[in-house]
């Protein structure tokens, strides 16, 4: 296997080392914690966490969801079996359905392009369907939504295992990498620095491909990854999540609706504009390692439902008001990032077509234009900011979250029946916001807070590239376009 060549001056595009290694070994630590910190046995958080100088293991986990049999319970073979045949199945689907075949972006190296295939919208929709026939002839006792929220953690850690098989493979093949290779294979600019934690975390190889046996043939992981297995699942998620509250209340609340509602329009229509992706960073310039693929099939799924985890549990109802304030804010999102990025691809595609006539722009020396006016002339990335506003309305439906879970026929559950904002499930367990009231938002409103931060962190990224990329043409753009994402705040 050929080492990389090591520097004493590498520069590290995403993060140093350590911080990788951090990453690599928390993140996973943190998707279980998670899930049981926020619960319907004590409460969200569990309210042991509130005092943490007086905690003990044998106090938490009487709060927690902790298996009888220990870290053997945290995985089971029904649930990895289960895992390995809801990627198949994708598999095939995207090899048996009919698909757009769109060329991607030209490649640092050769200069040539890939053939890229489109078809996860169909592939969702063929999922989608028994999924709902089940549900229409069982309701929310259908077995595969039972299946998923009885054995969430245990479909949690085979996840996770999965993305780490996957990482390491993609890791240890990217070794296989020569130049001027028939396949076109590459090594991703920024992922080949020598360090091997950093290299297995931002991913050697650029567009990893496997041909893989059954009759599927070849398949590119990055994007396969991307917007098939974690996206599909985080709305299958969701629906589960629905079928619970069902179960728990009797109900279908109106926040779990708008929240399962904007999560599957965001779903369903980046799948829908699926050839989208190529043009984006991640695909365009990061190699496949650990950072995408437990992003794709870990974090998207299992963080980005957590709000309708929520609501199954502690139920909130927004009324008339609140469900319009949502779907406007998601609204006004949808259409600052799609308009904007639009904008951009027109005047890529042809910057003399009659509505850019008085648009200003910078002629660079390497022959392309920055638009300096319309939706690029208020921000450098404005579409960055359209995109986390369409995804705060994933959380403002949890309201002031935290409750604390009391057992069915006790006094206390007695008495918080009447007080404000006191839930009643149908076993007789009773939810009140008590002492975890608000502390809760650190569970609901985490992804909103971590997307700010990723778009602050991705437009910094993008900025480097870009100054390399125009040198002196990018300066003045700075200076004629100074804000970086939110006019007259970032």
């Amino acid at each position: 296997m050929a080492k990389d060549k090591k520097s004493k001056n590498v520069k590290y595009d995403f993060c140093s080392p350590t911080a990788a290694a951090a990453i690599v070994i928390g993140l996973p630590i943190f998707m279980n914690v998670l899930y049981l910190a926020c619960n319907d046995i004590s409460g969200c958080p569990a309210p042991a966490l509130l005092s943490p100088r007086s905690l003990t293991w044998s106090a938490l986990k009487a709060q927690i969801p902790w298996p009888d049999e220990g870290l053997r319970g945290f995985s089971s073979w029904s649930a990895t079996a289960a895992v390995l045949g809801y990627y198949l199945v994708s598999l095939v689907l995207h090899r048996v359905l009919p698909a757009t075949e769109v060329r991607g972006t030209k490649l640092r190296k050769s200069g040539k392009t890939l053939l890229y295939r489109f078809n996860a919208f169909s592939s969702t929709m063929v999922q989608l369907i028994p999924c709902a026939i089940g549900t229409y002839l069982y309701g929310a006792d259908f077995v595969l939504w039972r299946y998923i929220t009885d054995n969430y953690l245990q479909l949690l850690t085979a996840h996770l295992l999965l993305s780490f098989a996957i990482s390491i493979a993609v890791y240890w093949g990217s070794f296989s990498v020569v130049p001027g290779n028939p396949q076109l294979r590459e090594l991703a600019h920024g992922g080949h620095t020598g360090n091997v934690v950093y290299d297995f975390f931002i991913g050697r190889e650029l567009n990893p491909r496997w041909t893989l046996p059954l009759g599927i043939g070849e398949v590119d992981l990055k994007t396969w990854l991307g917007m098939r297995p974690g996206l599909t699942g985080w709305v299958l998620l969701n629906c589960a999540f629905m079928a619970q509250q069902y179960r728990n209340y009797g109900f279908l609340s109106d926040s779990i609706l708008a929240v399962a509602g904007v999560q599957g329009y965001y779903v369903l229509e980046g799948q829908w504009a699926e050839g989208g992706i190529l043009g984006m960073m991640d695909f365009a310039s990061d190699g496949l390692g650990f950072m995408l693929t437990f992003g794709d099939m870990v974090w998207v799924p299992f963080l980005y439902s957590t709000q309708c985890r929520y609501l199954a549990m502690y139920p909130v109802h927004m009324g008339p008001l609140g469900v319009t304030g949502v779907l406007l804010t998601f609204g006004v999102g949808v259409y600052i990032f799609r308009a904007s990025n639009a904008e951009k691809i027109a005047f890529r595609k042809d910057p003399e077509v009659p509505r850019f006539k008085g648009a200003t722009y910078i002629q660079t020396k390497r022959g392309t234009r920055l638009l300096t006016s319309g939706w690029w002339g208020m921000a450098r990335h404005i579409n960055y900011f359209g995109d986390w506003l369409q995804s705060l309305p994933f959380s403002l439906p949890t309201g002031l979250a935290g409750f604390v879970m009391l057992p069915a026929g006790s006094v206390a559950a007695a008495e918080a029946t009447g007080a404000a904002g006191a839930k009643m499930m149908l076993d007789g367990r009773v939810l009140v916001p008590g002492d975890v009231a608000v502390w809760g938002m650190l569970v609901t409103y985490f992804y909103s807070a971590w997307f700010a931060l990723l778009l602050v962190h991705r437009e910094r990224r993008d900025d480097r590239a870009c100054a390399e990329k125009y040198g002196d043409d990018w300066v003045e753009y700075k200076k004629q376009v100074p804000w970086r994402i939110l006019p007259g705040v970032y």
